[in-house]
């Protein structure tokens, strides 16, 4: 059999059997970062402004994946997260274990690189703790070396220090909570040939060698390339150990190096791949005159490719969580899939009930650009679908409640009270982030009583909603609609309640949509 990391367990001639299939994930894990435990491994990512933020993914053989929690509840500062800050946040993440706790270190562009800290993945973390304050400090990663000295790495973002392509390293206290010294730079891709955009740097030690794991080129067409030096401060040589080459895969790079049990080495990265985010794959690697080979290496010039399929990891298989979870009974509020657009206030969410997911319709933004209340979750696969039923009641003119497609264009389809009656409605809004107009482009009265939504995705994120009154028999309603990524993120599709574009609570009252049944179906 074929395991295919996106959906489920496949047959295919195309596949020998004991082979994986990549992408391993067919979801937005930008950035990932990795570590391997006792109870098998553990991998984070960027989450930007989205919240519950740094999501945690658990896997006992590199290929299957779930959500086993989230480090941050609430983004700091508190006044700047509670509104949505597209592309901001949670940038580049490093996970890490050292005497026993568990650290992800993660830059925010905007405030400098902070620091969280849990004697368990799957437990609390601590708020997020401020290691260095400073604009454009991004793409941190710690290095606890064998004489006791600890050292952060990180880079840098251009677009707020006015430099990029240069790795900094500091001095770090052992508890791994501040820095001493202003650092010095031990990369500088200004002075090397053909590099470019170096950023997301991982430290590591092998053999007595320190080694900058780093790629460069680009988020679409970059590369990874590894550094090397005898000395943690340098001179580095540098040698590109992964790139497109003759294959499909655009930018592979940016990720973990990760060892087994049994001695064998595997590099997780990311592909972008626009609407969809970027995506996880898993290469073989190897050591070869102690630098790092990865992929395929057709040439054996030591400069790999990705592969699209390869012999699966030697470990336990783990077939009851074959991808990050989706699909949602809402038995026990929501499940780790979800997040909102920035972080979340009391009122958003009505008394929870099994079954049921309840949100209030509080007043949010005409523009949902601007609204933190979208209760969304990553696009699971190419072709997909998903199914709910809910119940509206308002409370207003103007309540609305519905499924949503999200990024820079984004598309509705729900229910409108218009002060008289309920109003079946889809509406699109295009370059949303530039402030369009929103579109109604499909109405009809609705009478009321449970109404079921289906959102069909095919290949390229082309989208059409359908409406059921029985939940069996679907008719298509309003436009096709094609999906776009936002800001360094793919497309979203979720839940929302609220009464957009209306700044009083007209009668006081708060009206409800009470949603059940989520079902995402990959095809």
């Amino acid at each position: 059999m074929c395991l295919l990391g996106l959906a489920m367990i496949f047959v295919t001639p195309a596949c020998p059997a004991d082979e994986y299939r990549n992408p391993i994930i067919h979801a937005d894990y930008s950035d990932p970062d990795a570590l391997r435990t006792d109870d098998g491994y553990y991998m984070t990512s960027s989450s930007f402004s989205h919240v519950p933020a740094l999501p945690i993914l658990h896997s006992k053989d590199l290929v299957h994946w779930e959500i086993v929690n989230h480090a941050i509840r609430r983004l700091p500062p508190g006044d700047h997260f509670d509104v949505p800050q597209h592309g901001n946040g949670v940038w580049a993440p490093s996970f890490r274990e050292h005497d026993g706790r568990f650290y992800i270190y993660y830059g925010d562009p905007d405030f400098g690189i902070y620091v969280v800290t849990a004697d368990d993945p799957r437990g609390e973390w601590t708020e997020p703790h401020l290691v260095k304050p400073g604009k454009g400090l991004i793409d941190p990663a710690p290095l606890w070396d064998d004489d006791g000295n600890a050292y952060l790495v990180h880079a840098w973002a251009r677009s707020r220090a006015g430099f990029n392509n240069v790795l900094t390293l500091h001095r770090m206290s052992p508890d791994g909570l501040s820095v001493l010294d202003e650092g010095e730079v031990v990369v500088d891709g200004n002075q090397l040939e053909g590099w470019y955009t170096i950023e997301g740097p991982k430290l590591y030690k092998r053999d007595g060698l320190y080694y900058i794991f780093a790629p460069a080129g680009g988020v679409r067409e970059g590369w990874q390339g590894v550094f090397r030096s005898k000395s943690i401060y340098g001179p580095y040589e540098q040698r590109i150990v992964l790139e497109q080459g003759g294959t499909e895969i655009n930018g592979p790079h940016q990720g973990a190096w990760l060892t087994t049990p049994v001695g064998e080495d595997w590099f997780l990265h990311f592909q972008d791949k626009d609407v969809y985010g970027r995506i996880v794959h898993m290469q073989p690697m190897r050591w070869v005159d102690g630098w790092p080979v990865m992929g395929a290496d057709p040439d054996d010039d030591g400069t790999g490719e990705p592969v699209l399929q390869h012999a699966l990891p030697h470990a336990e298989l783990d077939f009851t969580n074959v991808q990050p979870q989706s699909s949602d009974a809402f038995e026990n509020g929501f499940n780790l899939a979800w997040q909102w657009q920035a972080n979340p206030q009391p009122e958003w969410l009505g008394e929870p009930a099994p079954g049921r997911l309840r949100l209030n319709t509080v007043e949010m933004p005409e523009n949902f650009w601007q609204a933190g209340n979208l209760l969304m979750q990553k696009f699971p696969a190419e072709a997909f679908s998903v199914k709910t039923r809910f119940e509206f009641s308002p409370a207003a003119a103007g309540d609305a409640a519905g499924l949503v497609v999200f990024g820079y264009d984004y598309s509705w389809t729900g229910l409108v009270f218009d002060g008289r009656g309920l109003q079946l409605q889809q509406r699109i809004r295009n370059e949303a982030r530039d402030g369009s107009e929103e579109r109604v482009v499909a109405e009809q009265p609705f009478e009321g009583g449970s109404l079921y939504l289906r959102l069909d995705v095919e290949k390229g994120a082309v989208s059409r909603f359908s409406v059921s009154s029985d939940g069996l028999h679907y008719e298509p309603f309003g436009e096709t609609f094609t999906a776009r990524q936002a800001r360094w993120v793919g497309a979203k599709a979720g839940l929302f309640a609220g009464r957009p574009g209306v700044e009083e609570g007209g009668n006081g009252r708060t009206g409800f949509a009470d949603f059940s049944d989520w079902q995402v179906t990959v095809r």
